[in-house]
């Protein structure tokens, strides 16, 4: 048809087409002349509006790999008013996935949307976009650093949240390799600082964002979030607050991802530089897992850990291949792609479930629910006071042997340089009810 016709654009105007249907037209299409290829959004951006010009787009690499259709049962997240005239407080709202849900949740009609960040550049950009249409809600933007207990106290006694998600967190897990403390302060600590907070004030639902790094961890970040996630399950019998864990893998577009590095390597005209070829990952678009985390976050009854299903595994070099042709290159001719090995803390593969974990269905296809056999973490509250000890002694490597304590699955990928856990005492040595 492209011979015949003599085609020089290909629409696809399919807004139903998947990621998978996208990939496999655009295989065939690469094989004829036709060098330019666009696209219209999805289903769920076409939701009670016509398509326009403006809508018809060069297609992204979030076409290809996170244009899975969702849908949101809005009966469940508006049953019981779980957000509708509620004052709900986002921590991390600076973030990819904390923006997203401030925007999210001013669909739902709260009455007040707290939005608390350590970043005041982002809460400004996130206050400037919203502000100009949500003028029915009020909008409360809080500079705070979330490890300083009073503050954080503060802020629940000043706005009283009645819904909490917490998304604030450290998430590069070859950064946090190179202080482990810091990601204990933030992952762990103020985990428990925000929690506890919201167990204080009456909080009615508590949300920790989580992720699968915290699966079988092989690195520090993974490690903390799996502590925060014990965390909020023993204290979900404490009160009245319903604590809620949901888990899922890496989300495109967000600040430092692998997507946005290859887009600024590819503009430099290359390298890309890829860990190994073997390297896969689980993706999904950030309003799709936002969208999926104010189910889960509706559904949960406190004590969950709430999984999001994130379909298949892409191959981390398959995507920097789809992305040099997005730019009419070919990969290792326009752009060479080389590979620079595996950082340290990185698995080739990520996992959702530890070994204890099960899964149970949920109302919604796209969610599951893990049910943990060993699911007794009331200990851990106790536990974890040991990190303070660990910290103002400067002991890193004690950090590593406490995480193997807490968190069995842990398992470093790597074996550390000075001063980590090679020259701490044996991984079999108990460290937990000694006294430092």
């Amino acid at each position: 048809a492209v011979k015949e016709l003599n085609v020089d654009l290909v629409l696809l105007a399919m807004p139903s087409a998947s990621s998978s249907d996208i990939r496999d037209i655009l295989s065939h299409v690469r094989k004829s002349s036709v060098k330019e290829v666009k696209i219209i959004p999805g289903l769920d951006a076409l939701v009670d509006r016509k398509v326009s010009l403006s809508d018809i787009k060069k297609i992204r690499i979030e076409d290809i790999i996170g244009r899975e259709q969702v849908t949101i049962d809005r009966k469940i997240v508006t049953s019981l008013n779980f957000i509708h005239g509620k004052t709900v407080l986002i921590t991390g709202a600076g973030g990819s996935i904390g923006s997203e849900l401030v925007r999210q949740v001013l669909i739902f009609k709260p009455n007040r949307n707290v939005a608390l960040d350590i970043d005041e550049t982002e809460l400004h950009q996130i206050d400037m976009e919203i502000s100009r249409y949500a003028r029915e809600i009020e909008l409360v933007f809080v500079v705070a650093d979330i490890r300083d207990k009073q503050k954080v106290e503060t802020v629940f006694h000043d706005y009283r949240p009645e819904v909490v998600f917490h998304a604030a967190a450290y998430k590069h897990a070859p950064i946090m390799e190179k202080y482990p403390e810091e990601a204990v302060k933030v992952n762990i600590f103020e985990t428990k600082i925000v929690a506890e907070a919201a167990l204080s004030f009456g909080v009615e639902k508590f949300i920790l964002v989580s992720t699968d790094k915290a699966v079988k961890p092989t690195n520090i970040m993974g490690a903390t979030k799996r502590v925060a996630e014990k965390i909020i399950n023993a204290l979900n019998s404490y009160g009245k607050t319903k604590f809620i864990s949901v888990r899922f893998g890496n989300v495109i577009g967000s600040r430092g991802s692998v997507i946005s590095i290859f887009q600024e390597q590819i503009k430099k005209g290359g390298p890309i530089t890829v860990t190994h070829p073997g390297m896969k990952r689980y993706f999904m678009s950030i309003p799709e897992a936002c969208i999926l985390i104010l189910q889960a976050a509706a559904m949960g009854k406190g004590g969950e850990v709430f999984i999001l299903d994130m379909g298949e595994q892409i191959k981390i070099e398959e995507i920097a291949k789809e992305m040099i042709r997005l730019n009419g290159l070919s990969p290792d001719v326009d752009i060479p792609i080389i590979y620079t090995g595996v950082r340290p803390g990185e698995k080739l593969y990520e996992e959702l479930l530890t070994d204890t974990e099960t899964t149970g269905p949920t109302e919604h296809p796209k969610i599951f629910v893990g049910k943990d056999v060993n699911n007794n973490h009331e200990n851990i509250l106790m536990d974890i006071i040991l990190f303070e000890d660990i910290i103002q002694q400067r002991q890193w490597a004690w950090i590593r042997n406490l995480l193997f304590e807490l968190v069995p699955s842990y398992n470093p990928s790597y074996n550390y340089k000075e001063g980590s856990a090679l020259n701490a005492p044996e991984q079999n040595n108990r460290i937990i009810g000694n006294n430092f």
